[in-house]
This record gives C-alpha cells, structure tokens and sequence, in this order.
C-alpha cells in the first residue's frame, strides 16, 4: 500500500486535512499523520499544512529535525503538497515575525498584505482576507484536472507569497485592488495559499489529483 504522510509539526489542525486526504484516497492508499522524519522520508507523497505564525513553525520543524526531513522531500523531488504556511515556508524568507528564513525551495519573499492592499476601496477588504475566493490558473498543471478556471477556494491568511521566478506560478486571486499569487508549482511540488480540506468538492478534487500525480 502507498502511503501519503501528513506532517505534523504540533500547531496546524491536521484532521481536516488527514480526513479529507481519507476521503479521496481510496484502498492503495494509507494516510498517516507524522512528526518523525524517517516516516516523511519514507513517505510516497508528503502533505505540508500549516498555520500560525511562520516564525513558530520554523522554530518548531527545526526542534523536531522535520526540517531536514523536507529537505530531503524536496531534493528528492518526491510529490510534495504544501498547503497556507505550508506554502510560505517554500520561498526564500518572510516579513513574519520580524524577519524568517524559509527553505529557499524558490526565490521570493512572503509579504503582509500591509504594504500593497488599499482597505479605503472597499469596506469589504479585511486582513486577514478569509473566506472565498476565485483562483485564475496559469498553469496546465494535473492537479488542476477537472477544476474549473476560476473556481473558488477558501482562505485564511495574512500574508501572501511573491516570488522572483514567474515560472513557478500556477495561480493567481484578485483581492481589492492586488493580484497575488495563490498557488506555485514545479517539478515534484505544487502549493496553494487556500485550504483545499476546506474547499468542498474542488478542493477534494484538487486532493484526489495530487493522489493521482
């Protein structure tokens, strides 16, 4: 049996995500929920939810040598879905928490929504942006199989990814008067700002797709 870990760094809600993988995942696959890096190393696919403040997480994958284990993911380019933080994590640094550094996976910065979003436009701009919101896809990627262009997911988030290479951009979402990037894709990785556990039938697809990748 094939087996897709969920990593568990101690500070995301990892049952919706563990749950809705089960959902989707059928009999060849075995979801297991983990913060032993041997088991993400072993792992057939690796799933990276988070939330929180990146500088605790950061913090917290170093104390559990998970921060080698996503390393080795990555160099091995071994199918890797981050998902919220998960995603941030994967550029060079963030304006968090004073300033963190992040895997470097892809050049860019991970922005506060401060710097650019006017909130006198509209009195529905909020930060965090949260709730639903449509993705423009840039990509012909498979995780994108049988959804919809601008289908809707569902957000929470604060800050937001920019990367230097356009290469990487799968995605992107209009929020007031910013366009940012809402999912990045290469090789072995592909990741979203949106929470697909959350996003009823696209987001299971989109989960269901990176089972099938």
């Amino acid at each position: 049996m094939k087996t897709v870990t969920v990593i568990d760094y101690g500070m995301s809600n990892l049952r919706s995500v563990s749950k809705a993988l089960e959902h989707v995942a059928g009999n060849e696959w075995q979801v297991i929920v983990s913060n032993k890096a041997e088991v993400i190393i072993e792992a057939d696919k690796v799933v990276f939810p988070g939330q929180g403040a990146i500088g605790n997480c950061m913090d917290l994958l170093k104390q559990s040598g998970i921060t080698t284990a996503i390393e080795q993911v990555l160099a091995d380019k071994k199918p890797f879905l981050g998902i919220c933080l998960g995603m941030q994590t994967l550029l060079t640094s963030s304006e968090e928490s004073g300033g963190i550094t992040g895997f470097n996976w892809t050049t860019g910065t991970v922005r506060n929504f401060d710097k650019l979003l006017d909130l006198k436009s509209s009195e529905n701009l909020k930060i965090p942006h949260m709730g639903w919101n449509r993705v423009q896809q840039t990509q012909n990627h498979p995780l994108w199989f049988n959804i919809p262009n601008d289908s809707r997911f569902y957000f929470v988030h604060s800050y937001y990814v920019a990367p230097l290479n356009n290469s990487v951009v799968a995605g992107t979402t209009s929020y007031g008067n910013l366009d940012f990037v809402s999912a990045i894709a290469q090789d072995n990785v592909f990741a979203v700002q949106f929470h697909p556990e959350k996003s009823q039938h696209v987001g299971l697809t989109l989960l269901k797709n990176f089972l099938n990748w």
